[in-house]
């Protein structure tokens, strides 16, 4: 897949997650922020407890903007970075009330979009002498798409489709209600030809079907290791193949010695440890 993300599109995505995040949490207003004395300043150091990779640098610097423009971030990694416990990933400096303010929705952003990033770089690592291309899923949180697929990029993986307006991905129910492959395949083609057609096969037979229907990827889904290689081989040249279903850190390896171009994972953002982090003020 060919998926990028842009700098614009993540930008706007972090300063939207901001406001969501600072609405919930904020409501009203901050009523513990308000006992400390507006002129009272702080500068506050934010750690890792856990080792991982860093990611969220953009949903950090919204959040801190939209409470107060007087707040200072100091970085001190980059995303991508890989991260070892009690190590010093930013700090804050301003007024200690909107420190405080900031924390829970700077901290909750950076936790889950470091697990990410984190148990990306872990299958990822399971590739790392294979050709074959780690992709992410649609399976991610509302609301945090775009964030979730860049800390998937983030941690060394490859961005599937951003949704479904991007490239096609015809599933068993999309095949049925076109009545088959061909037809399903056919119509794609005759809305939206600019758009790389992806269909979901589900035995050899459908994999023929979806090569000679013009798709451009299959989805071998739930195949056997046997079947999985004989699909490379009646690919080769004529189709490029994602693996996907039931795929975990223990046949991963085994999958993609295969010879298949993808392996989608829905684990890479559905079931996040998020990152252990703290906050720690240090004075005036």
């Amino acid at each position: 897949m060919n998926t990028e993300l842009s700098r614009e599109s993540l930008l706007a995505a972090a300063q939207v997650n901001a406001r969501a995040a600072l609405a919930e949490d904020v409501g009203s207003g901050d009523i513990s922020a308000h006992l400390i004395p507006a002129a009272r300043t702080a500068v506050a150091h934010i750690i890792t407890r856990t080792p991982g990779v860093f990611c969220g640098q953009l949903w950090v610097d919204a959040v801190v903007e939209q409470v107060d423009a007087l707040i200072e971030v100091t970085w001190h990694v980059n995303d991508g970075d890989a991260v070892v416990a009690d190590q010093q990933l930013f700090s804050l400096t301003g007024p200690a009330a909107s420190l405080l303010t900031a924390e829970r929705s700077a901290l909750n952003f950076v936790q889950l979009l470091s697990g990410t990033a984190t148990r990306t770089a872990h299958y990822a690592a399971l590739l790392s002498d294979s050709k074959t291309k780690l992709l992410d899923t649609r399976k991610t949180i509302p609301g945090l798409r775009l964030a979730q697929k860049y800390a998937v990029s983030c941690g060394g993986g490859s961005n599937h489709r951003i949704g479904l307006f991007d490239a096609y991905l015809l599933k068993e129910n999309h095949i049925a209600a076109a009545g088959s492959i061909t037809a399903a395949v056919a119509a794609a083609r005759a809305n939206h030809g600019d758009k790389p057609v992806e269909v979901e096969v589900e035995s050899l037979a459908e994999l023929d079907e979806a090569i000679a229907a013009g798709a451009d990827i299959a989805m071998i889904d739930n195949f056997s290791l046997q079947d999985t290689e004989t699909a490379v081989a009646v690919a080769a040249g004529n189709i490029m193949l994602e693996a996907s279903g039931g795929i975990n850190e223990q046949t991963l390896a085994v999958i993609a010695a295969t010879g298949v171009d993808f392996i989608s994972i829905g684990e890479l953002t559905k079931t996040i440890l998020p990152m252990d982090l703290s906050m720690r003020f240090v004075g005036d």
